[in-house]
C-alpha cells in the first residue's frame, strides 16, 4: 500500500488519517500539539518528529491546517525534501490565491499537487463519508482518487489548479445563508404556535426542504443526530462557519461578484462568533435569531 504522510492532526485529520490506516496505508503524521499525536498514535499513525521527518520517504503527502499561510509556510518547508513526483494533497479550506500559490510550489519541486478541501464536518471525517472537492490536473486527480476514496462519500474533480477551494467556498456560503433561513423559519413558526415537527414535516417534503433542516435541523427533535440535541456541540463550529463566510466574500469582490445575502450571512456569524459562541455548533446561531440569553 501507500506510504502517506499527514501534516495537520486536529479535529479533522485524525480521523481522517486513521482511516487511511483502516485501509492498509502506512500513515506517517505530525502534529504541533502533543495531544493530537497521542490520539494520532493510538489510530496505528506513526507519529514523526517533525514535518520534514514524515514526508521524507512519503509517495504522498496530505495536509489539513487552519489556513493559507500555514499551508504555504509548510510546502515552502517540506517540498524540497519530497522524492520526485511526490503526490501533495492539500485538505485545508484556504482561499483561492494562496492554494494556487501552493500549487506553484510544488510545480517548482517537480511535484503533483490537487487542492482538496472536504465538507462533512467531524462526523463525516470519523465516518469516511466526506466529499472531497479536488482542483489540480487530470493526472493528479487519477493519482489522488484512490488515496482519497477511504476517507471520501464522493470525491469530485471541479477542474484547475484552486477550482476545489472555489467549490468549498461557494457550497459554504450556500450552507450559511440556508442554516439561517431555517433558523428564522423555526423561529417564526414557534411564535406562530406551530410545533417544531409539524414545521419539519411539511418543510422536509416540501418546497422548503434542504440539507440544514433535514440533516442539521437546529432545534431538537426531528432530526436525532443533529447537534441541536447535544446543545450544539460542534459538527461544524460556528468560527469555522465564520471563516468561510470571510473567504467567500474575498473571493466575491476579487472577482466582481454580487452576493448580498452572503455578506449579510458574514455579518449575522460574525456577531454570533463576537458574543462569545464560536465554539458552538454553527447550527445554533437559532439562538442567536432568537435573542436566547446564554
Amino acid at each position: 500500500m501507500t506510504t502517506i504522510a499527514f501534516i495537520g492532526l486536529g479535529n479533522m485529520g485524525n480521523p481522517m488519517a486513521a482511516n487511511l490506516v483502516k485501509a492498509g496505508h502506512t500513515v506517517q503524521g505530525f502534529d504541533l500539539l502533543p495531544e493530537n499525536l497521542t490520539v494520532a498514535r493510538e489510530h496505528g499513525v506513526t507519529v514523526m518528529a517533525n514535518a520534514a521527518a514524515a514526508v521524507k520517504h512519503a509517495e504522498v503527502v496530505i495536509t489539513m491546517l487552519p489556513a493559507g499561510k500555514h499551508v504555504l509556510s509548510v510546502y515552502e518547508d517540506i517540498a524540497a525534501g519530497a522524492p520526485a513526483g511526490t503526490l501533495f494533497i492539500d485538505c485545508s479550506t484556504i482561499d483561492v490565491e494562496s492554494a494556487r500559490k501552493a500549487h506553484a510550489i510544488a510545480a517548482r519541486h517537480k511535484l503533483l499537487s490537487i487542492d482538496a478541501p472536504v465538507s462533512g464536518g467531524t462526523g463525516g471525517a470519523a465516518a469516511g463519508t466526506l466529499t472531497f472537492m479536488a482542483g489540480g490536473s487530470r493526472e493528479a486527480f487519477a493519482k489522488a482518487e484512490p488515496v482519497l476514496n477511504p476517507m471520501a462519500g464522493r470525491v469530485v474533480h471541479c477542474g484547475d489548479a484552486g477550482a476545489g477551494q472555489a467549490a468549498k467556498i461557494c457550497n459554504n456560503m450556500i450552507l450559511g445563508i440556508s442554516m439561517i433561513g431555517v433558523g428564522e423559519a423555526f423561529v417564526l413558526a414557534e411564535k406562530l404556535g406551530l410545533s417544531h415537527q409539524a414545521l419539519y414535516d411539511v418543510a422536509s417534503t416540501s418546497s422548503g426542504q434542504c440539507w440544514s433542516l433535514t440533516s442539521y435541523c437546529p432545534v431538537p427533535g426531528p432530526v436525532p443526530n443533529s447537534p441541536a440535541n447535544r446543545d450544539y456541540k460542534p459538527g461544524f463550529a460556528a468560527a469555522l462557519m465564520l471563516k468561510d463566510l470571510k473567504l467567500s466574500q474575498e473571493a466575491a469582490q476579487a472577482s466582481g461578484a454580487i452576493t448580498p445575502l452572503g455578506a449579510e450571512a458574514t455579518q449575522l456569524y460574525a456577531l454570533f462568533n463576537a458574543a462569545g459562541h464560536g465554539g458552538t455548533d454553527f447550527s445554533g446561531i437559532i439562538r442567536f435569531l432568537r435573542g436566547d440569553a446564554w
